[in-house]
């Protein structure tokens, strides 16, 4: 016969024995699942707008990216800003999408880091890592983008509010900016006492849009045309900025940029200022575009300053260049001196020229161009000398078709004119309106795609709105209610369990 104490013993190690084995089959269960859950997933958005759910269109790029690019989010969910907290999840919410649809391509994954910029301010100096701001890096190629290129703003009883949500297009244009293998060149010409990239002046430098640039994967290079034989090359692929020149081009110069434009579909931005002629005027001619000798006086008081600044908040829209999008979207002005020049398109070019002309921005229609402004008498309109109405500030022009006798390559050559040259000087690169209209004029000169075919999502706003009495039933509720039928559950479990 069995000893007793045998048989308890036995008995105990079979139970230990068969909760060992419960445990590594739950446990083998659990990891069985978690790893078909993680290579062979499914998942639905069953959300309205799908708004968890990237385009078809953004799937195809990262399908093929060949790069691995990190987003670096300097955001944060501060709880005591109700907007920044928002940002913070739709763009982090956005950017795990992004990391999920690239996980398993072997050749470029996005991965996102999140860096406070004050806690960590040698790695942010290190990385030119700015507040409320994602930049992504691919290489050497860096990009940053500001919270507004993430959102068209609106306006409801005055106040600016966020109505759509436009990250996936941004987010996916950055992506294939910054996975391009080389950088596109901007030149900046000298030899007229043009400004430059690297002054700091305030009023006549450009170092801070030089920086802007930079962190749009532009490169930065000077170019004077009296010391080289042609335009080089790799401006086929930028452009060339000719900020405010102080004295003529010479007929050679003027050659020069008239081959570039015409024969190599060069892309050229001119910035005028008052009182200087640059000698380009048969080019800008060529271009259907005119600039008159005379400044802008416009007497609508939403075109004025306390500082006297010009205010320009007339902007068209196009469809083809995109240029005015983020200024109208996001309801901008745009600040200048009031020295500035017309521009207009010449209406009486050639209706089969090969271009499309087109004026961007203008003044009011209570505007006038003054003609006697050198003398430093007061303005005052003169009929038949001076123009009047809503005058132009800023052309853009672009060959969409061969001309007669005019060669044209694969695609046109663009040009922009703006009869202003301290749109983007250094006191003026952080007013929101001036730097963007600028810098989606440089992208749509350098053919850079940003508005790709990816819808915006709107931005759903629920209210609840309770009375007093209302508000004092949800609570008690909440308060007595709800732990009354648990505890009466409880009790009813108890007592069912002791009979």
């Amino acid at each position: 016969m069995m000893n007793l104490a045998d048989s308890f013993r036995a008995a105990r190690w079979i139970r230990l024995t068969n909760l060992l084995l419960q445990a590594l089959l739950f446990l083998a269960l659990f990891g069985g699942l978690n790893y078909i859950a993680l290579n062979h997933g499914w998942r639905f958005d069953l959300t309205q707008n799908r708004r968890h759910s990237l385009s078809a269109e953004t799937k195809s790029y990262l399908e093929g990216l060949e790069r691995n690019v990190k987003v670096i989010v300097t955001l944060t969910d501060d709880g005591d800003n109700q907007e920044l907290a928002q940002s913070y999840r739709d763009i982090t919410g956005l950017l795990s999408e992004y990391v999920y649809a690239t996980r398993k391509n072997p050749n470029g994954k996005i991965t996102v880091r999140e860096v406070d910029v004050y806690q960590n301010r040698k790695e942010a100096e290190e990385l030119g890592l700015a507040p409320n701001t994602v930049t992504l890096i691919c290489g050497d190629n860096k990009r940053t983008m500001p919270l507004m290129d993430f959102y068209r703003i609106g306006t409801k009883n005055s106040k600016p509010r966020k109505e759509s949500f436009l990250g996936e297009s941004a987010l996916t244009a950055a992506i294939l900016d910054v996975t391009s293998p080389g950088k596109k060149k901007i030149y900046f010409l000298s030899g007229h006492g043009e400004m430059r990239p690297d002054d700091v002046n305030r009023t006549r430098g450009l170092s801070q849009l030089a920086l802007e640039l930079s962190h749009r994967n532009y490169e930065i290079a000077g170019l004077d045309l009296s010391l080289v034989p042609k335009i080089p090359d790799d401006a086929d692929h930028g452009l060339i900025i000719i900020a405010a020149p102080q004295s003529r081009f010479q007929p050679a110069e003027e050659e020069m940029l008239r081959n570039f434009l015409q024969t190599r579909a060069g892309r050229v931005i001119l910035l005028l200022e008052a009182g200087k002629s640059a000698g380009l005027e048969n080019l800008l001619f060529d271009w259907g575009v005119v600039v008159y000798d005379k400044v802008v006086v416009d007497l609508d008081p939403n075109s004025l300053t306390e500082s006297n600044d010009l205010r320009l908040w007339h902007f068209a829209p196009d469809p083809n260049s995109h240029i005015t999008d983020s200024v109208l979207n996001n309801k901008l002005a745009v600040y200048v001196s009031p020295a500035a020049l017309v521009v207009s398109d010449d209406l009486g070019r050639s209706a089969n020229d090969g271009l499309t002309v087109k004026k961007l921005v203008a003044t009011s229609d209570k505007a006038w161009g003054e003609s006697d402004y050198r003398s430093g008498t007061r303005f005052a309109y003169t009929p038949g000398q001076d123009l009047r109405g809503s005058l132009g500030v800023m052309v853009i022009s672009e060959r969409t078709q061969p001309a007669a006798n005019l060669p044209l390559s694969v695609r046109g050559g663009r040009l922009a004119v703006f009869g202003t040259f301290d749109i983007v000087t250094n006191n003026r690169t952080f007013t929101a309106g001036n730097l963007n209209l600028f810098l989606a004029t440089v992208d749509w000169a350098a053919d850079r795609d940003t508005k790709l075919n990816i819808p915006m999502r709107t931005i759903e706003r629920f209210q609840l709105s309770l009375s007093q009495e209302e508000l004092m039933r949800l609570r008690l509720g909440l308060l007595l209610v709800v732990p009354g039928v648990v505890a009466i559950l409880g009790f009813v479990v108890y007592w069912t369990r002791r009979t």
